[in-house]
């Protein structure tokens, strides 16, 4: 599989966007190298907005340009995004529902050598808790282009939540993104597995590993987390021994809440793969992480094995 940088797509998508629409604008709170928002600066300088490590007065303000008809992006790691912007995301953007793009980059484990200041495994959780905001995760760059486009023709806040490790393209480059929507990308009929962002990759290493064991494992993206079509999701799981969630964030308030809600009254035994009640650390690389708290395809697979009442051996 080919391996892309979705922040690289995410900024690139941006530029094409401010060529089609003069009324697409970006903010950026000092990490423009990092976000990738920096293509747009060179290609719209007029359009740009350097805001400084400032994001809530950068939400207010985007806020603003989004009620003079203005399609408003803006960009920070994820942790200051959804965590400092708290206060005006929920008064300011999402109160009078106004037409503002946040995107929180490097988030999850992603951003290994900054530690649990810069890491967010919270940002899920808060962002689906406030009332209109939309909130997405693309699992390749192939989904982060198409999303990124959805975002923009979407009127109303929206959420994008984007890693900064490379990933392998999962999805097709004629495959649909349709907000609300779960895509099945792998068929299988004992156990469905559920995953988002960095964990659809390895949710299908996993699912080779299933293989192996004599286990077949569906595998699906839920990119979108809110809104979802939960008559969907049931009908992903129907017929299936047991049900995994997989995520690179808490397993309080993201992708296990999002399926264990939808699945409620289906009576099917659901384990979930994803962050305890803890922060994240320094590392030196991101896969040390991952391990260390139990995100890999070995621990999908046993998770698997275990919701499906099969040996690990």
């Amino acid at each position: 599989m080919k391996v892309q940088n979705l922040r690289e797509a995410y900024g690139r998508t941006l530029v094409e966007l401010g060529n089609e629409n003069p009324n697409v604008v970006v903010l950026e709170g000092d990490l423009g190298k990092s976000t990738m928002s920096c293509y747009f600066e060179d290609a719209f300088p007029k359009r740009f907005f350097e805001m400084g490590i400032a994001e809530a007065n950068m939400t207010s303000f985007a806020g603003g340009l989004a009620l003079t008809g203005k399609i408003p992006f803006t960009n920070s790691f994820a942790a200051f995004a959804a965590g400092r912007s708290y206060d005006q995301i929920r008064q300011g953007i999402c109160l009078p529902n106004l037409n503002v793009k946040i995107v929180g980059s490097s988030a999850g484990l992603s951003d290994y050598g900054d530690g649990s200041t810069h890491q967010t495994v919270e940002d899920i959780a808060i962002m689906r808790a406030i009332p209109n905001l939309t909130v997405l995760v693309p699992a390749d760059a192939i989904e982060t282009r198409k999303m990124t486009r959805a975002m923009a023709a979407h009127h109303g806040p929206v959420y994008m939540r984007v890693t900064r490790t490379d990933l392998p393209d999962v999805s097709g480059e004629d495959d649909e993104f349709v907000i609300g929507k779960p895509y099945q990308i792998r068929d299988g009929k004992d156990v469905v597995i559920f995953a988002i962002g960095a964990m659809v990759a390895k949710a299908l290493d996993a699912a080779d590993l299933l293989t192996a064991k004599g286990l077949s494992a569906r595998v699906v993206n839920v990119s979108s987390l809110k809104p979802v079509d939960e008559a969907a999701l049931r009908e992903l799981a129907q017929g299936m021994r047991g049900v995994i969630t997989a995520e690179e964030h808490s397993v309080i308030g993201g992708l296990a809440s999002v399926i264990t809600y939808a699945l409620r009254k289906t009576g099917l035994p659901v384990e979930c793969v994803g962050i305890e009640d803890r922060f994240g650390q320094s590392a030196e690389n991101c896969e040390i992480l991952l391990k260390e708290y139990g995100l890999t395809s070995k621990h999908i697979a046993d998770a698997a094995l275990s919701v499906a009442g099969t040996s690990h051996a």
